[in-house]
């Protein structure tokens, strides 16, 4: 059965301004498209502006960077960046005197971070994820975790509450002294509460990602199969009793060897049975872009609205026949689109876009 994608598309950005984040002093992006094309020389800026817009969602931006290092070297100290969304405005940065306390306004009023999801769901595609099959588990763990928080906003709390208690575990652990087994019961109670959360909500994630990969019947981008390394168990159910009997080996350790935190995404390529991580640098992108637009529909599908979709350079690596595919896939089934490149030509393909040209962080209209 196709998976269909049903969805009240509302144009999320008609307006985006930066103010003294990377190397844009004052850049304001007016009358904003579905697709909206920037184009400029490598260090223009491009990237910058797309790393804005993600920290218009919960998290730390598709950067991952401190927000310390996100204002102008030359600025003041601080960072905003703020959008309209029809009638509505957000905004978020930092000030010289707490540059890693991030804020965000709603309207003018004060909201947490977490809030900003009830209103924007954000997903990036960036040349830095095209080695996801090739690093290390962790940043793998980090990608699925990412495409969770994008419909599951407690997800980052559940996440940040079993890694404190792994590392209270570690601390016990790794103690001279022999820690009190009833203090360690009571932090590997934690650890399976929130790890539990955290383990259910990843493997839901990779069973409706597979389910919408299943349907799709494009044959020019490979098809990914996905799955967790450590499999579907409750992590309620036996995490206790692992984790107890674990106890003198992870002691030895210094640190707790079982769990969540040790999760890896294995994706194998559908058409040829094989491991991405062993499949050609064209295959393993293409499998990421399925993944990414298949996550896409899939947040359309359970918030009834599209996300905001951030493709860095995502033309430049990909052949004509593949680029007029993912245009024509976009045009049908994204919503707002953010797109960046070296060369307007590549996007030649895309009907009606927005145009940007950046350079040295100023931005400038081009229709």
């Amino acid at each position: 059965m196709r998976f269909l994608v049903t969805w009240v598309w509302i144009m999320p950005l008609n307006f985006l301004s930066l103010r003294h984040f990377r190397n844009h002093g004052d850049s304001q992006l007016h009358g904003l498209a579905r697709f909206n094309v920037l184009t400029g020389d490598n260090g223009a800026g491009k990237t910058n502006i797309l790393e804005a817009i993600s920290l218009l969602a919960p998290g730390r931006g598709m950067r991952r960077a401190s927000l310390s290092e996100m204002g102008a070297m030359q600025g003041p100290g601080g960072f905003a960046v703020s959008a309209d969304l029809g009638d509505m405005k957000i905004g978020t940065g930092v000030t010289a005197d707490m540059p890693e306390r991030r804020k965000v306004r709603v309207n003018g009023a004060a909201a947490s971070a977490n809030s900003l999801a009830e209103w924007l769901s954000i997903i990036w595609l960036t040349p830095a994820m095209d080695r996801l099959f090739m690093e290390s588990a962790g940043g793998r763990r980090q990608f699925v975790d990412r495409l969770v928080l994008a419909v599951d906003p407690l997800h980052a709390r559940h996440a940040s509450q079993y890694e404190l208690a792994v590392r209270e575990r570690n601390r016990l652990l790794a103690d001279d002294i022999m820690p009190d087994p009833a203090w360690l019961d009571a932090v590997e109670a934690r650890m399976a509460e929130y790890g539990a959360l955290v383990a259910a909500s990843r493997v839901a994630m990779i069973q409706q990602l597979n389910d919408v990969l299943d349907s799709e019947t494009d044959k020019v981008f490979a098809r990914p199969i996905l799955a967790l390394a450590r499999g579907e168990q409750d992590m309620a159910d036996n995490m206790l009793e692992t984790w107890r009997n674990a106890r003198p080996r992870d002691r030895q350790a210094k640190r707790t060897l079982d769990g969540p935190h040790r999760d890896d995404l294995i994706v194998t390529m559908r058409q040829k049975g094989q491991a991405a991580a062993l499949c050609s640098t064209g295959e393993q992108k293409a499998m990421l872009i399925a993944i990414i637009l298949a996550h896409s529909d899939l947040v359309a599908s359970l918030k009834s609205n599209a996300p905001v979709l951030l493709l860095d350079e995502i033309a430049a690596h990909l052949d004509p026949v593949r680029r007029g595919v993912l245009y024509d896939r976009l045009s049908e089934r994204a919503g707002q689109v953010w797109m960046t490149g070296t060369d307007r030509a590549l996007f030649s393909g895309i009907t009606s876009p927005r145009h940007f040209t950046v350079c040295g962080g100023a931005v400038h209209s081009d229709n």
